[in-house]
């Protein structure tokens, strides 16, 4: 038979889907029939990656986007798996990540009028009014499939919609039923289906920023996920050395400037303080990112001149958002910032104000750099963040991905993983803690030669569902490094109680509900479920030997190995 399900399928593997990660169940019925048809008659279809939790699922296919470009197709059961999503659908449309999700919906029919008609009970239970309405507000694009018909045409103009400016997932649902038709094969002409071109700045205004920039005494780039196009990268590299910018990342969830770059002037997270680099900058250029800066504590100098570039100047999703820019375009980064520097060529920067600049961020660039070396000092036996990311950094090497997740602690491994090269460092983009551990799945089986290091706290650890992501990796075969960083509990929300009550009773009270001891062994979890190696470390002095042994397991074994690091509480 060739149903409306075989055609999907057809559809996604036509379009360069090569995985579908599936949670599947009782709606799924002629997807899983389509495939077991495909695998006796060696027909090409996306292979099925078998996901125990739908959180996993779609982290996984969240981290291959980021590392191919490529969307993949996440399977999940009706409303139920739909939900199970939740949190990953949040960080997959907040960090403009492609990827084509489908969940069946409980058969329209009950006395046997089609095929496909209910025949188990939960076929009541499962069905809603509006299944579509549980996640309309984070897609890009959500439709169901009437018939089968037109499935191919549903199919392409999704993944038109989650290939264009501002990417992100998409959804569609089709009842039992309507899979099981059976349709007539239907050739389509995939490139007429693109995404929609990159948007460019207007000549004019690419000559007015240009001008803009290299007439600034403090030229400032803020960005946060330029990175996620590599050419991008290069063309922020060339502009801020043409006039003499200091490159500040916040909330970066890319390698979005070469960190040992002069230019380069480090990160901002949450940190209580206001950002020197920020204050006195009088031209600043925002360029993809989300949180610029935090006002309440963090902000530009009154009179600044700020810039903002985005393909979502915007942020339509975000109901309060504004940051005071009089320069707005919506542009694509790599285009705008390439016209800008074409712009440039016709500028005389005079070259002894060009060099003060650039000597100017660079001595603040050496300075970071000797503070950082001094919080990577081992404290004794007391094993610190900073030291246990170096000695990551140092194990690992430059080319191998890290995949960060740490929260209390993303500001350590932006400073200390040592990231250079472009595309290997990714965040998720959201705020929905969990995604680590699907991600670096999904990273691994994208980039199967690569060394896929996730750093996460203990708390995005657990919400990760661990047992699911190991046993995944072990019959997949994709082992990568995890390291917990093991604070004993969930730090954040002491942080963010203390920031507004930096007086009030949870300053002098332990217990406030946030802590997980005695810990669970995180370790050990992985190696029951997938076979992982299991490395406990409490002292600074037995780190380095520790990550010797688990790339050992990772490289000669093809094992996972997750590292236990016990951090001050």
């Amino acid at each position: 038979m060739y149903t409306t399900g075989s055609a999907m399928l057809e559809a996604l593997h036509e379009a360069g889907v090569e995985y579908l990660f599936a949670n599947l169940g009782s709606d799924h019925t002629a997807i899983i029939e389509a495939l077991a048809e495909a695998q006796s008659t060696k027909r090409a279809l996306p292979k099925l990656i078998t996901c125990p939790h739908e959180m996993v699922a779609l982290s996984a296919a969240h981290g291959f986007a980021q590392a191919t470009g490529r969307a993949q197709a996440v399977l999940v059961h009706v409303e139920c798996g739909t939900q199970s999503l939740a949190g990953a659908i949040h960080n997959a449309a907040k960090g403009r990540v492609p990827v084509f999700i489908f969940a069946g919906t409980s058969p329209a029919t009950q006395e046997g009028e089609a095929r496909g008609s209910r025949n188990e009970f939960i076929h009541w239970i499962q069905d809603v009014f509006d299944q579509r309405g549980l996640v309309r507000g984070y897609m890009r694009y959500d439709n169901e499939i009437r018939t089968g018909a037109n499935v191919k045409q549903l199919v392409n103009r999704a993944l038109q919609f989650a290939y264009s400016e501002p990417k992100g997932p998409v959804y569609l649902v089709g009842a039992r039923e309507v899979m099981e038709q059976e349709v007539a094969s239907k050739a389509m002409v995939r490139e007429e289906w693109p995404a929609i071109s990159s948007a460019a700045l207007t000549t004019a205004d690419a000559a007015r920023l240009a001008a803009l920039l290299a007439k600034a005494h403090r030229p400032l780039v803020v960005t946060s996920y330029v990175g996620r196009n590599i050419e991008a990268v290069g063309e922020l590299v060339r502009l801020s050395r043409r006039v003499g910018a200091g490159v500040l990342e916040s909330v970066p969830c890319y390698v979005n400037f070469p960190t040992d770059d002069p230019l380069y002037q480090g990160n901002q997270w949450n940190e209580q303080r206001q950002n020197p680099m920020l204050a006195e900058a009088d031209v600043i250029l925002v360029v993809d990112s989300d949180v610029p800066w935090i006002p309440t504590i963090n902000r530009p100098a009154v009179g600044a001149r700020i810039i903002h570039i985005d393909t979502d100047p915007l942020k339509e999703q975000m109901p309060l958002w504004y940051i005071g820019a009089r320069h707005i375009h919506r542009a694509d980064a790599a285009t705008a910032l390439r016209q800008i520097n074409e712009q440039l060529d016709s500028i005389v920067v005079d070259a002894r104000t060009l060099e003060e600049k650039r000597r100017h961020y660079a001595n603040l660039h050496e300075q970071r750099n000797a503070e950082l070396a001094q919080r990577e000092q081992p404290q004794g036996q007391v094993l610190t963040p900073e030291y246990l990311t170096a000695c990551v950094r140092r194990a690992i090497g430059d080319d191998a991905i890290v995949i960060s997740e740490g929260v209390t602690n993303f500001h350590t491994i932006a400073n200390h993983s040592g990231r250079r090269k472009p595309g290997t460092l990714y965040n998720s983009g959201g705020g929905s803690l969990g995604w680590g551990g699907g991600a670096a799945f999904g990273v691994k089986l994208a980039r199967p030669d690569a060394l896929v290091t996730a750093l996460m706290g203990d708390g995005c650890y657990m919400f990760s569902v661990p047992s699911s992501v190991h046993w995944m990796a072990r019959r997949y075969e994709t082992p990568f490094l995890t390291v917990v960083y093991n604070n004993h509990g969930w730090k954040a929300p002491r942080f963010s109680t203390l920031a507004v009550h930096p007086k009030g009773h949870t300053s002098h009270t332990d217990d406030i509900g946030v802590s997980f001891d005695p810990p669970p062994d995180y370790a050990g979890i992985a190696a029951a479920a997938g076979g992982a190696h299991p490395e406990t470390v409490r002292r600074a002095d037995d780190v380095e030997s520790a990550l010797q042994r688990a790339l050992h397991a990772i490289r000669e074994q093809g094992r996972s190995a997750v590292i236990d690091a016990w951090l001050p509480p």
